[in-house]
């Protein structure tokens, strides 16, 4: 078997991600949006908060730049971009918790000002919540794909602002029931009532913010088409019907 350095510098030189190519440049921020949105979404949500006399998850801020950057993935890097970003993500909220749990089981100093039971308070959220949190956010992303590619494929490429609103609408209600079912409900935290109603309005803020970005969706596609020129700026599926001869 070759090792790295066995193969020919051209090859080699190919592998790599090219700073220089707008494209890659635009992806390694996409993902870099995407990645720490989802990753402070997961941190958050174990904080519930009252607004207008509804209660929701603290998690919901960030998620809005989640699904822009999902549907701009989807739409210039394919399937296989938005998938393998989010095992990676899963992979690094995973590492994130697995951190906070050894820092967690660290006596802090007599003079730190943050106490052992605060950040403990804080960071610390049940093996529920973590269990949900994560299996919701892999499962909702996997389903975004799915359906924002049938939208496309359906409408042959037309109607943006259906497959990316429709997708994350999707989506969200099977991630606000996994998250906050695995998190809250099953372990018997919540009541059905209170689980039902919490789901609900979780999920409406979710669907209203997705409809709301309809117009920063199409505002970031004519910035990034406008930046990579002629760069390939989408992503077009191979088409099976053509066979070379």
């Amino acid at each position: 078997m070759k090792t790295f350095h066995q193969y020919p510098i051209a090859k080699r030189q190919n592998s790599k991600v090219d700073l220089n190519n707008r494209k890659d440049l635009v992806y390694l921020i996409l993902a870099g949006l995407f990645v720490s949105n989802a990753l402070l979404g997961e941190i958050l949500g174990g904080k519930l908060i009252e607004a207008g006399g509804y209660i929701m998850s603290l998690g919901v801020i960030p998620w809005p730049v989640v699904f822009l950057t999902t549907d701009l993935i989807n739409e210039y890097y394919g399937r296989s971009g938005v998938r393998r970003l989010t095992l990676i993500t899963v992979g690094l909220v995973l590492y994130a918790f697995v951190i906070i749990f050894i820092s967690m089981r660290i006596p802090a100093s007599a003079i730190s000002p943050v106490k052992d039971e605060a950040f403990a308070s804080v960071l610390g959220q049940s093996q529920w919540i973590i269990a949900g949190s994560v299996t919701a956010f892999a499962v909702s992303q996997l389903v975004d794909v799915a359906v924002f590619w049938l939208f496309r494929e359906a409408t042959s490429g037309k109607m943006l602002w259906l497959r990316a609103t429709g997708s994350t609408a999707v989506s969200q209600l099977i991630d606000t029931f996994i998250v906050l079912g695995i998190g809250f409900w099953i372990p018997g935290k919540i009541a059905t009532s209170d689980f039902l109603n919490l789901a609900f309005t979780n999920y409406t803020y979710k669907f209203a913010i997705a409809v709301s970005l309809t117009p920063l969706i199409y505002l970031a596609h004519s910035l990034i088409d406008r930046y990579l020129g002629d760069q390939h700026p989408h992503y077009t599926p191979p088409n099976p019907q053509i066979v070379e001869g």
